[in-house]
């Protein structure tokens, strides 16, 4: 089996306990993305698109979990909305240096 597979029999055995582990986990990465981006931002510059993307991906992983989506789709979008967050943090990171 792969390692999704793994991770996602995981995620679905375990679902009701990782509800507010990745709640919590997400929302704290989507909000330090959003302060490197407001830090890295400029009057020149408009970091409205990352800052739109960040948020959003942070909400739309909180509400699917509120919404009490499908597990597999609600393990998808914490993969995609952590990864994504976490390239924002790592492109601020070298751009505020």
């Amino acid at each position: 089996m792969s390692l999704y597979k793994n991770c996602l029999q995981d995620f679905k055995e375990r679902y009701i306990i990782y509800i507010p582990l990745t709640i919590i986990l997400q929302s704290c990465i989507g909000s330090i993305a959003a302060m490197y981006i407001l830090m890295n931002s400029t009057l020149d510059s408009f970091p409205f698109f990352e800052l739109s993307l960040c948020v959003i991906l942070s909400m739309l992983y909180n509400a699917s979990v509120l919404a009490q989506l499908n597990y597999k789709f609600v393990f998808n979008l914490l993969i995609m909305s952590t990864v994504i967050n976490t390239l924002l943090i790592i492109i601020n990171l070298i751009s505020l240096s």
